[in-house]
């Protein structure tokens, strides 16, 4: 069921009161924009509606630094301090809490970033890590957090430990004449406030000094995450009596409009009410230098008219066409199709066997379908959906199937582990599929024991995003690591979530759908022993395995790192043209031939490992022996050049 709030356009706001410091909304702008770091919204000129909501999400989603949730109370006295109300810009010590801020006057009580605790029966005994938008909305379940949702500065601020607490997760709004609770600052928590709605259950609402702070953290959300907000929980519950108990977060389980249209209402009106503050914009630089991405509403506050823009009609677009299959693996199928002609199409959904659940959403005219079972039959419709989320019929399917065996990895595969020491811990996971993969269904987990009851228990999870090409290599770093070969600029998920914290005692796993073991480093239930050690996969290892065996690594010693940063395909093919290699596909002897003295010469496999070595200064051309190696793809890199091969 989709939220519903109890918002509509002609309902009139209160009086908003005027922001210490408040610019207006093109000074603001002006200060904001300077701050901005050159070319970081590059791309973004002259779009509008869901074509500038994606492209925002691509920057905005690119290269985060994701830190643990621990290290918020620190981070907040860069973040939060309370510059612009009671105190001046010294300040150093206290914590602007927008739950509790008193603008006109002084606060009723104040924190420190020591002043965290767990919960509090009255104001002002502490503060808490508020989620802006609820763990409820994100998290796997109640005892397990979700990385990076979990810990993003953005949405997370320091606040009244009672007041979070009796938010629980009501949505924000605007509170009727039912009112539960009113707080020492003004905010409350009451019944919606439009009669004969259908939600009408509790809302929080701050006061209207932070009304526009609070509609441009929920509407970052939105934007960021996008990719998994369908995956979301739209629908979950509180411990209140009231009823409806369900039905009460904002995000609606689209991807692209995200957000129910009647919340975006007042979340519009809410953004041009309050404009943008210095506290939002010295926040945002902040934020920013600690997890390197920017919320764009701060930035931009007229982007938000500009994405909820779009005006859907009421018919269904046009079913796609021609559609075939262009590729079949073991468990894989590439499918392909003429787009719909209507021009209001966000994207097309697949199914799979008859299923009224889509197995993929692309917006693009093709698609792999991945998961699937050697020598079976599968069929296939696609059908395409509009700005409205209206669905097209399927004027066609088709029955593929899979072939009973093939050369590729069934899934990703775990080619690195490195357990340094301290905080020098790395993952490289690489494609060996045949297939581009989305990597939003992927996660990775960890299991702890507890040191005094010796019982075991799942830590919190990193969730992956994105894609990752066929032949490519990426990397999992802790933000702390001191790792000579991978740095936090070069690898693609940067975390110290609960994962990137393993000590070679716990039990980590590459997971799909969540719970689905792809692959794994040691065993469960048990204290591992991969503690002060490197393991590289070995070349002879071509696929995943939820069951591990060290007779599949090679281990090294302690913080070895071999081969900086994770090598992509578009990174090979920077080749002399006074270099030639042959035969390509090779058999048992690969030739080079130079118009100059050969210097170093190395063959790598896709994760980056070196398999052989050279030093040739003396000769132009060399026999290289490479029957020893599988049939596959590798690199061979000479001096500066690099080239691919294929060993048959």
């Amino acid at each position: 069921m989709k939220c519903r709030y109890a918002v509509i356009l002609s309902f009139v706001l209160h009086k908003f009161s005027m922001k210490k410091y408040l610019l207006s909304a093109v000074f603001a702008s002006a200060i904001a924009n300077a701050q901005i770091p050159t070319g970081y919204y590059d791309g973004t000129s002259g779009l509008s509606g869901y074509a500038l909501k994606e492209k925002v999400h691509q920057i905005i989603a690119a290269k985060n630094i994701n830190w643990n949730y621990g290290d918020l109370p620190n981070f907040y006295n860069q973040t939060d301090l309370d510059k612009y109300y009671d105190h001046g810009v010294s300040n150093t010590t206290f914590l602007l809490d927008i739950y509790s801020e008193i603008p006109t006057g002084p606060d009723a009580y104040e924190y420190t970033s020591a002043n965290l605790i767990a919960g509090a029966g009255a104001e002002g005994l502490g503060y808490n890590r508020e989620h802006m938008m609820p763990q409820s909305t994100f998290s796997t379940s109640s005892a397990i957090s979700d990385y990076p949702m979990y810990s993003d500065l953005h949405f997370i601020i320091p606040a009244d430990a009672r007041i979070n607490t009796l938010r629980n997760n009501y949505p924000y709004g605007v509170a009727g004449s039912t009112i539960y609770y009113t707080f020492t600052n003004g905010s409350k928590i009451g019944n919606a406030a439009i009669p004969n709605y259908p939600y009408l259950g509790r809302v929080y609402e701050p006061i209207d000094e932070f009304k526009g702070d609070v509609a441009r953290t929920l509407l970052y959300f939105a934007v960021r995450y996008q990719g998994k907000l369908s995956s979301f929980n739209t629908a979950y519950t509180t411990s209140s009596t009231i009823t409806p108990a369900t039905d009460q977060c904002p995000l609606d389980g689209t991807e692209e409009r995200a957000v129910d249209l009647n919340y975006i209402a007042m979340l519009k009106q809410w953004n041009t009410l309050d404009p943008v503050s210095q506290r939002e914009i010295d926040r945002n630089n902040a934020v920013y230098n600690l997890q390197k991405n920017r919320n764009p509403f701060v930035d931009h506050p007229e982007w938000i008219n500009i994405i909820w823009s779009e005006t859907p009609d009421n018919i269904a677009p046009d079913a796609p066409t021609s559609l075939v299959s262009t590729q079949q693996g073991a468990y894989f199928v590439n499918l392909q199709w003429s787009a719909s002609i209507s021009s209001d199409v966000l994207g097309y959904r697949i199914y799979v066997n008859g299923s009224t659940t889509p197995s993929a959403v692309t917006k693009n005219n093709s698609v792999t379908i991945d998961h699937l079972l050697p020598g079976t039959n599968y069929t296939f419709a696609v059908k395409a959906f509009d700005k409205a989320y209206l669905e097209s019929v399927s004027n066609q399917e088709i029955t593929v199937a899979t072939t009973a065996s093939g050369n590729f990895a069934k899934d990703l595969m775990i080619t690195k582990y490195i357990e340094g020491t301290g905080f020098n811990k790395a993952i490289e996971i690489t494609n060996k599929t045949g297939h581009a993969v989305n990597l939003n269904n992927y996660r990775l987990n960890i299991q702890f024991q507890n040191t005094t009851s010796g019982s075991f228990y799942n830590g919190n999870t990193y969730e992956l995003e994105g894609s990752i090409e066929n032949n490519e290599s990426f990397v999992i770093l802790n933000p702390n690591s001191a790792l000579a070969c991978y740095t936090n600029s070069t690898s693609k998920f940067v975390t110290a979530s609960d994962p990137m914290i393993f000590s070679g005692t716990q039990y980590v796993e590459l997971a799909y759908n969540k719970t689905i073991a792809v692959d794994v480093i040691g065993s469960k239930f048990v204290s591992n022993t991969n503690a002060d050690v490197s393991l590289y996969r070995k070349n002879t290892v071509t696929q995943p395995s939820s069951t591990f065996s060290l007779t599949e690594w090679d281990s090294y010693p302690v913080n070895f790192c071999q081969n900086a940063g994770s090598l992509a395909v578009e990174n090979i093919g920077n080749s002399d043209s006074s270099l030639k290699i042959y035969p390509n596909p090779v058999h048992d002897v690969l030739n080079i031939q130079a118009e100059n003295n050969l210097g170093k010469i190395e063959i790598l496999d896709f994760s980056g490992r070196v398999l052989k070595s050279f030093n040739e200064k003396k000769v132009k051309n060399l026999q290289i022996n490479v029957s020893d190696l599988s049939p596959g793809d590798y690199i061979l890199k000479v001096d500066g050049s690099s080239f691919k091969f294929i060993k048959i």
